[in-house]
């Protein structure tokens, strides 16, 4: 039996908050840098900037990835039709967004890829989020509804006017969004452990907004907070269960990109001409 001297110890706890600091800081530059500050949302951001593996980065100003659009300000909009907004895609399901329809810039159209949200709001789905964990993997792991929610996406992006800019987004900017951003960022050949980053900064930027959000769930669907908590929460362990799932039937992730949404190795060539520098 080996005991941890006092001396150890404390070097181990100077490497953990060195460690805490190091991405704590990270996280605040970064929300300096891509959050972009609107009155209406919390989690609109700019992707623009991510280096990838060959050493080019996403464009500024072209990808922007968000939460729900429908609180926007007129200030809002008019700050978004300056970045020339061209389509904006809406992974939400109907209840979603017939109670919460989004507010467009002008020159914008609005594109709804409602695949495997349709029942968002039903008995049987709230009654689901009884069991977070294994809800929360099980809604990541699903490949099902993904062809037909991203692959008009991406046809549209290899297609698109390219001095336009475009939106994706949810209700959070977490959970659909967050898989359209990973599937993008490994399209133009990021990172795993960036795309991993990029997802998790959900958590530094709907912190205040999510705890608003769970005192209503804790009351409005008989939820403890540890629960609500769960539901809202960006977890690696979630996005991971996309990546497993994505291996283990197709064996990469590029295999899977080409397979079922499309992009072949020549329609990611154009997609990086399209939105790398």
């Amino acid at each position: 039996m080996h005991l941890i001297s006092d001396g150890m110890r404390k070097q181990w706890m100077v490497v953990v908050f060195i460690w805490w600091f190091n991405t704590l800081n990270a996280q605040l530059t970064d929300s300096l840098v891509r959050r972009v500050d609107l009155e209406g949302t919390v989690n609109f951001r700019d992707m623009g900037g991510y280096m990838n593996k060959e050493g080019k980065k996403i464009k500024w100003k072209k990808l922007f990835r968000s939460d729900a659009l429908n609180k926007l300000s007129g200030n809002d909009t008019r700050r978004l039709q300056s970045y020339s907004i061209k389509y904006v895609f809406d992974f939400r399901g109907p209840a979603e967004f017939k109670s919460a329809p989004d507010i467009l810039p002008v020159g914008a159209t609005w594109v709804s890829l409602p695949a495997g949200s349709e029942n968002i709001g039903s008995n049987d789905y709230i009654k689901s989020m009884q069991n977070p964990d294994s809800f929360m993997l099980a809604f990541y792991g699903n490949l099902k509804p993904f062809k037909e929610r991203y692959r008009p996406f991406f046809d549209t992006l290899l297609v698109a006017d390219t001095s336009a800019a475009i939106i994706f987004h949810c209700t959070a900017g977490k959970d659909r969004t967050g898989i359209a951003a990973a599937l993008l960022l490994s399209a133009l050949n990021v990172d795993e452990q960036l795309i991993f980053e990029d997802y998790l900064a959900t958590n530094y930027y709907r912190e205040q907004e999510n705890k608003r959000i769970i005192t209503v769930m804790t009351s409005r669907y008989n939820l403890d907070k540890l629960k609500a908590e769960k539901l809202l929460r960006a977890d690696r362990l979630y996005l991971k269960a996309t990546f497993d799932a994505i291996k283990l039937s197709y064996g990469s992730v590029a295999n899977y990109l080409d397979k079922e949404l499309g992009l072949t190795k020549e329609k990611l060539v154009l997609l990086k001409s399209r939105y790398l520098e």
